[in-house]
């Protein structure tokens, strides 16, 4: 076999793993393709004390069968309308302040932590404390 044929089968070969690894770490969701994992992160925190979440979004889902409504919500009327396949907001669209509750509406801080806290409480598992989260 010639030289330039194998080199064309190794690209060949690389491309095809990238396409499979690429497809290995996105979930289809009903709302669109979502990383199976993810850090939590967000420009109104300027200048942050603690490290980015990396979120599995995949094991949360799948994994744990969590229902898309645990995290995700679009309140009307006092009620969380939310349901596969709506569009996602980021946080941000609402929780638009990064340390300052406004009103009934908790900062983009507390909606993490109160979200993600207490749900690992209540299932008795799950990262409660700071660097258990944020690691340094």
């Amino acid at each position: 076999m010639k030289k330039s044929s194998i080199a064309v089968l190794v690209a060949l070969a690389f491309a095809v793993a990238a396409l499979m690894s690429t497809a290995a770490i996105a979930q289809d969701t009903k709302s669109g393709k979502v990383p199976d994992s993810f850090k939590i992160q967000d420009s109104l925190f300027k200048k942050p004390k603690k490290s980015a979440v990396e979120f599995t979004h995949k094991k949360h889902s799948v994994d744990y069968k969590l229902a898309c409504t645990e995290c995700h919500h679009t309140y009307k009327d006092g009620k969380n309308v939310f349901k596969d396949g709506d569009k996602v907001a980021k946080c941000d669209t609402c929780h638009t302040s990064p340390k300052k509750n406004q009103g009934k509406m908790l900062s983009l801080n507390n909606a993490f932590h109160d979200n993600c806290k207490s749900c690992h409480k209540e299932a008795k598992k799950g990262p409660t404390k700071c660097n258990e989260c944020h690691p340094k």
